[in-house]
């Protein structure tokens, strides 16, 4: 589902960020990407996406390459960052529209698993609030049921886990079990060695 091939990033001025990283992601695997402060994961994760160019090397998302179908790989991705910026200027509902607008979720599908997915999360009730009045957990809630509103094939997340409370922490993890039954894929970041212990069931370390 996703594979990393000798990847190589160098920032300006010099510094390497990621050198020669090569990893495979199979279908139905919860990936754990291990690593200190620095060590070069949300890189890696943000090349993987899309959000950043590299210097050498291959990514691949379900066959495809990131760098000459980036159309492709994104329409079966899903990628929620450490710190989700969430246009404040729309409501709950209005972001979670326009998102699925952009995964073309039909009108039926997409009414139906946002109310299932928000009701799960706690947050039907405000889902037409500006975002702007949203607790940093809220928005990181929205943007979980953001990014599963299409059924992605990759999820993709840097330190999910981070700020949300422990009764969305569990429902999150219950989730992502249920996608990769389904046949997706996990890759997510963490510095936290008993939670990549407790919910993967493979592992890379940089």
């Amino acid at each position: 589902m996703l594979e990393v091939k000798h990847l190589t990033k160098t920032y300006k001025g010099g510094k390497t960020a990621v050198a020669d990283l090569s990893l495979h992601v199979h279908a139905g695997d919860i990936y754990g990407f291990i690593g200190h402060n620095g060590a070069g994961k949300t890189t890696t994760i943000k090349s993987i996406v899309g959000i950043h160019d590299f210097d050498s090397g291959e990514i691949l998302i379900d066959g495809k390459n990131v760098r000459t179908q980036p159309l492709a790989c994104k329409k079966v991705t899903a990628f929620i960052p450490d710190n989700p910026d969430i246009y404040e200027y729309l409501t709950g509902i209005q972001y979670l529209n326009f998102l699925a607008d952009i995964w073309q979720v039909s009108a039926v599908e997409r009414e139906d698993r946002i109310r299932a997915e928000a009701e799960d999360f706690g947050i039907y009730s405000v889902l037409g609030d500006l975002v702007s009045t949203y607790s940093h957990g809220m928005r990181q809630k929205l943007a979980i049921i953001g990014a599963l509103l299409h059924e992605p094939k990759l999820l993709v997340l840097d330190e999910p886990f981070v700020g949300l409370d422990p009764e969305a922490s569990l429902l999150l993890k219950g989730k992502m079990h249920a996608l990769c039954e389904k046949g997706s894929a996990i890759f997510f970041s963490t510095h936290v060695l008993e939670l990549a212990e407790k919910l993967c069931n493979r592992i890379a370390l940089i």
